[in-house]
């Protein structure tokens, strides 16, 4: 398929930009390859590193392995080497690369040794070529060096040709996105003989690994592999070249491979193999693995086979997909003609007779079936299990057999048990059920076993003539071949639906536990019980521990833990917090600090990275299963909104109380402003007048003007005594005394004060007769009522009468009411007239008062005990009553009462 994207004559590539732009800021990569160790890859970097020192660049010197090897060593005299880092392992101490120091130095040129070395436990990476990354993250060019068996893709080729399995490994990506590649060569004759002049390894191990490692046939063909790999690379970065300064080409036919995953033993090495032609390719590849929709697979092992290799294929570099499907080569074909794939690379397991009885394989009949794609097929090395069959998998298994063998022989012993009472025509219903609990119990081979067991069996045990295999009647044969048939096909449908069951069970499990997870955290008000769900539900889903860590103050912080847990290993912090500021996973299981017991996983909302949740599993696999790495994301985002939202509920309340005390706020400079300055501003004036004009004025014209000076400073501190008065109630402060008090001395008290500032206004008063003492305080009680009575004459006519009364009510409480004649109170206001500053507009408009009287008093009667209510219109169809309830000596009272409801 030729490349469609067309630009002008001359022109860059805008793919070519787009990858140049990506690495702008980022440091440069030169690797050192070599065949094998000993070729003289680190002696060629020292000495290509010593010309650059020596023409003034800054090369500093991370970490290098000189083996003992003196002229190697002698190339590091003038260069400035960092301090390795000190990791104690397993009662030693470790000397590895320090990132930290190397970014803090940040040399122009920084030469890192060994690019495949796997870091002691407890580092931030597991792996060197991880730190090199960051070191180039960091803008600081980078010399290292590698053989080419450790490249991913050709450990399995390394492991034929040299009969070794390399442990360290490199992603083949990595080595692609180098900027520079030096083969360091040497012939693997002039190799062989430096190894047994003792100049690459001891005398004792150089004797063991030219007797292994270190054959000519196994050097040359490594030679070849480096020097074919460096060949391709060379050839890709010049046609990257070309395309960035907009030369024409012919170039390349593009590819696209899809290389089918299973999970059997060679899957791994058919995603080596996929890796390796896409580079040799220069393509773009995609693994994917199909289930089928109807059932999932039981074999355990066989997922987690399945899972490693599409791990593998992502750090090799391919695009992952899983799909379930109905047909699998139907839908694999589909998927190629939708993503325009050039090639199928599939692998082809040895298969037993059993299995080829059963039908074609996923590779023949991807081969009968594909048209216009190439079929590429991987062989196996050994005999391997076939998970691509079209026909429902064979699980043949110990207990699958003996059980069938157990099955059938009690069906053989229960048919003679039945035939000494009676004759019976279908014995062989017996069997047939032997076969269908052995299709529900262990699957397909056990049914298929119990079916040809009882084709035996039956035929004889029942059938004539009995004791022998000859069958005399044609159409006993044709029943005995009937039942065959029907037991196999029965036994398969029932393998078929314990399968579907299991699967069935299987996402169900899921489904709830998502559901639960769900429906807890929709009813889940505070955020304590949003991050207590999250760590149960996670440590129940991974069976093991979970830990939930929020960002506070720029640095993490435990909030919840299930099991309880307030302390994490050093491993563990440096995961959590690698996982809050790169927002990917870290710890347990991952490639970065995997040394830490817990997996840390981000949550992350829209307002950005809230904190991590981690999970430690109680199993020791060496990976999660995809279920419940599923379930764990769904919960890590769910837990995020949840979060986000108690934060938005705890913002906004914070918000209306901002607001509420805005509005306070400007009542309480609106009401100071008004009634701190109206009479200042008469005092100031009669005070101005009387020094101005002094014996000038009448005597009564002075006598007025004192009077004024007198009611108004009089105002002023009964306005300064209400403010002082909620001050100390709201700080807790005001000394409540508890004394038997006489009610009718307290309201007459309340009136004579009242009558002072309203002199010209009518106060009826009528108490009943024996009215019982109440255990208040006196002066607040007087200063109750008198709240009360100056609200009645501030809201009422001038001309109209204010009363206040008192009597006992049925229960024994006391009622004290205060009644005016004014305008009333809208019945939307009753609720809020006993608010701080809260007024009602009088019958011009303007609201008189200070909005504290009614405050102070509803406070005041709530510390003595008691309550107070408002009600308007009042009993008279007009104006309002205000009633206070309090208890006497003879009863108590419960502090929710309504006064109202006793009038």
């Amino acid at each position: 398929m030729a490349d469609t994207t067309t630009q002008e004559k001359g022109r860059p590539s805008p793919k070519a930009l787009l990858e140049l732009a990506a690495n702008e800021g980022r440091g440069k990569l030169k690797v050192f390859l070599g065949m094998a160790p000993g070729v003289g890859k680190t002696y060629a970097m020292l000495a290509a590193a010593k010309v650059l020192k020596a023409e003034g660049v800054d090369v500093v010197v991370g970490v290098v392995e000189t083996h003992g090897r003196a002229e190697t060593a002698a190339l590091l005299d003038g260069l400035e080497v960092l301090p390795r880092r000190t990791v104690p392992y397993r009662n030693r101490t470790l000397m590895e690369f320090d990132i930290d120091a190397a970014i803090a130095r940040r040399p122009a040129l920084l030469l890192v040794d060994e690019f495949a070395h796997s870091n002691a436990p407890g580092l931030v990476h597991p792996k060197r070529y991880q730190d090199v990354d960051g070191v180039l993250h960091a803008g600081i060019d980078v010399w290292t060096t590698l053989n080419i068996q450790h490249l991913e893709s050709l450990n399995d080729v390394v492991e034929r040709i040299a009969g070794i399995t390399v442990r360290e490994t490199v992603p083949d990506r990595v080595l692609e996105r180098a900027d520079e590649i030096v083969v360091v060569d040497l012939p693997p004759e002039e190799l062989i003989q430096r190894l047994k002049d003792g100049k690459v390894y001891l005398p004792d191990n150089a004797r063991r690994a030219v007797g292994k490692f270190f054959q000519l046939s196994n050097l040359t063909a490594l030679r070849e592999l480096a020097l074919r790999r460096t060949a391709d690379r060379v050839d890709e970065q010049m046609i990257s070249q070309l395309r960035r300064q907009g030369i024409e080409g012919p170039w390349p036919t593009a590819e696209r491979l899809l290389v089918c995953v299973g999970g059997d033993e060679m899957s791994e090495a058919v995603v080596r193999a996929a890796a390796r032609m896409a580079a040799a390719l220069k393509s773009d590849w995609i693994a994917i693995h199909l289930v089928k929709s109807d059932r999932e697979t039981t074999d355990r092992g066989a997922v987690r086979r399945m899972e490693k290799a599409m791990r593998l294929a992502d750090r090799l570099g391919a695009t992952t997909v899983s799909l379930n499907a109905e047909a699998l080569v139907s839908e694999v074909l589909a998927y190629a003609k939708r993503n325009n794939i050039t090639q199928i690379v599939v692998g082809r397991a040895r298969r037993s007779p059993m299995n080829a009885l059963f039908g074609r394989s996923l590779a023949q009949a991807l081969m009968d079936e594909a048209s216009g794609i190439s079929v590429t097929v991987v062989a196996s090395n050994g005999p391997q299990r076939n998970v691509w069959p079209l026909l429902p998998e064979i699980n043949p298994t110990w207990a699958g057999g003996i059980a069938a063998i157990a099955a059938v022989s009690v069906g053989v012993a229960a048919g003679k048990l039945i035939e000494r009472f009676t004759s019976l025509p279908n014995l062989s219903m017996l069997f047939l059920f032997a076969v269908l609990l052995c299709a529900l119990r262990f699957g397909l081979f056990s049914s298929v076993a119990a079916a040809s067991l009882s084709f035996f069996a039956y035929n004889f045990f029942f059938i004539a003539p009995r004791n022998t295999l000859t069958i005399a009647s044609p159409h006993e044969f044709f029943a005995l071949l009937i039942f065959l048939a029907v037991a196999v096909v029965t036994g398969g449908l029932a393998a078929r639906l314990r399968e579907q069951a299991a699967a069935t069970r299987e996402r169900s499990e899921a489904t709830q536990a998502l559901y639960e997870f769900s429906r807890k955290l929709a009813g889940v008000p505070k955020i304590d019980d949003v991050l207590w769900l999250l760590a149960a539900q996670s440590a129940a889903v991974v069976e093991g521990k979970a830990i939930v860590l929020l960002e506070q103050d720029g640095d993490l912080s435990i909030e919840s833990a299930w099991p309880p847990e307030d302390t994490l290993s050093t491993a563990d912090w440096a995961a959590a917090r690698w996982a809050n500021e790169k927002r990917e996973p870290a710890g347990r299981l991952t490639s970065t600090l995997p040394s830490a017991t817990y997996q840390f996983r981000p949550l992350i909302s829209s307002a950005g990275v809230l904190g991590v949740l981690g999970v430690a599993p109680g199993s020791e696999d060496d990976a999660l299963p995809n279920a419940t790495t599923n379930a764990l994301q769904s919960f890590a985002d769910q837990a995020a909104t949840a979060i986000e939202r108690t934060h938005l509920v705890e913002r906004a309340a914070k918000a209306a109380t901002e607001a509420e005390s805005e509005r306070l706020r400007g009542a309480l400079l609106s009401s100071i402003s008004h009634d701190l300055r109206t009479p200042l501003a008469s005092i100031l004036g009669s005070a101005t007048s009387l020094r101005q004009l002094g014996d000038r004025m009448p005597k009564s014209d002075r006598a007025d003007l004192l009077a004024t000076i007198e009611e108004e400073a009089s105002r002023l501190s009964s306005f300064v005594s209400n403010l002082l008065d909620m001050t100390r109630l709201e700080a807790g402060a005001l000394d409540i005394r508890r004394d038997w008090v006489d009610v009718g001395d307290a309201v007459r008290g309340a009136v004579a004060r009242t009558a002072k500032i309203f002199p010209q206004r009518r106060v009826a008063i009528s108490l009943d007769d024996g009215l019982p003492f109440v255990r208040a305080d006196a002066a607040l009680l007087e200063q109750v009522l008198f709240n009360l009575l100056d609200n009645a004459h501030k809201y009422s006519p001038p001309e109209s009468v204010t009363r206040i009364a008192a009597r006992l009510t049925a229960n024994g409480a006391l009622r004290i009411t205060v009644t005016d004649d004014g305008i009333g109170i809208p019945q939307e206001a009753l609720g809020k007239v006993f608010g701080k500053f809260y007024r009602v507009a009088g019958g011009d408009g303007r609201a008189p008062g200070t909005g504290l009287g009614l405050s102070i008093a509803a406070a005041l009667v709530s510390a003595m005990g008691g309550t107070i209510a408002a009600t308007s219109p009042a009993a008279n169809g007009k104006g309002t009553e205000f009633a206070i309830l309090l208890p006497t000596h003879e009863t108590g009272l419960d502090p929710t009462s309504n006064p109202m409801a006793t009038a």
